[in-house]
């Protein structure tokens, strides 16, 4: 079967780069793996998502969000599992609970999914949503793996990059990124890979998913930005695999490339996926931002926040207070 590639780097990962990481991840030092204390969380629930303002969303976790657009309920890269791993008595543990229960989202007109690792498309997740959900929109090849798990063939949009549909007044355009895919030895590659532009006359916001830095973006922020607001990966990430995923100088590089006006950094967190320290990303791309002028909100998870900070939509009344500025890593030590 032919393999889906990037456009500026080959991504080979050999027996010698898992040994080592390996190695590294369970017998090196770390003064903080995971949090010591419990992560603040605001727990809501579906009625606080119905009586929100338009072009409001929350962070789920890692790279998972909660987004209503043009009156419709969006999900994006949804995991709610105890773990991002193809078990669920073994892999990369949560930091925190969910803020909500996918039990209590009685339906989602709209769910997102960027590719197929474990810490974007969850199976338990996709086995709730298959008969609430509307519509599902990913890359190629992705959708015949939901249909595997159940989800019925005409709910499934499959879109190359550069493709794009318009999904209840919404367009979505599959933009690329530079990453890889796979959930066991024998399917590499053999799905897409994309970030998303979300975008309505009122807003307009871009989720990376999983990518190393390249000059893509660039073209993405020419094609489509400015940008309102810019979820960017920032997070999980190592030398030995910085061209699929970025450091934080490379986030923020991305963010500036995109046109962003806002960034809000994901993909950290909630599970242990590298080797740095839980927080680091959070702490580096904040002191990042300050040295570079570039507006950053860090909401907890489950915390409400604006996709549109210049514009308003009810949850401030200038773009300053609706920013979610709140450090709150730092108040955890």
């Amino acid at each position: 079967m032919a393999k889906f590639e990037n456009t500026e780097f080959e991504y080979i990962v050999d027996s010698k780069t898992i040994a080592t990481f390996l190695k590294k991840h369970f017998g090196g030092k770390r003064s903080a793996a995971m949090p010591s204390v419990a992560l603040p969380v605001a727990k809501f629930s579906f009625d606080d998502v119905l009586a929100a303002p338009d072009n409001t969303g929350v962070k789920l976790g890692h790279s998972s969000l909660l987004l209503k657009v043009n009156g419709q309920v969006i999900l994006v890269d949804p995991v709610f599992s105890e773990r991002a791993s193809p078990v669920q008595w073994a892999g990369p543990k949560r930091f925190h609970e969910s803020p909500i229960e996918l039990a209590d989202i009685p339906y989602v007109d709209i769910v997102l999914i960027s590719h197929n690792h474990y810490d974007h498309l969850d199976k338990g997740s996709i086995a709730q949503l298959k008969n609430k959900t509307e519509q599902f929109i990913t890359t190629l090849k992705v959708g015949d793996q939901l249909v595997k798990w159940g989800v019925d063939a005409s709910k499934i949009i499959e879109l190359d990059w550069w493709q794009s549909v318009n999904a209840k007044g919404i367009e979505f355009v599959a933009a690329p990124t530079q990453h890889f895919s796979g959930r066991s030895l024998f399917d590499r590659d053999q799905s897409f890979w994309a970030s998303f532009v979300i975008r309505t006359p009122e807003t307009n916001v871009f989720f990376s998913g999983d990518s190393g830095y390249f000059s893509g973006f660039k073209e993405i922020g020419k094609k489509y930005g400015p940008f309102d607001l810019t979820f960017v990966e920032t997070g999980a990430y190592n030398e030995a695999w910085q061209g699929v995923h970025m450091i934080p100088e490379e986030s923020l590089k991305t963010h500036l490339d995109l046109k962003g006006k806002v960034m809000m950094p994901i993909h950290n967190a909630t599970f242990d996926l590298a080797l740095h320290d839980w927080d680091e990303p959070l702490e580096r791309i904040t002191k990042l931002a300050e040295q570079n002028d570039v507006e950053l909100s860090t909401p907890v998870f489950g915390e409400f926040f604006a996709l549109n900070y210049s514009k308003g939509n009810g949850t401030g009344s200038d773009t300053d207070s609706a920013i979610s500025s709140e450090r709150w890593w730092r108040s955890l030590k």
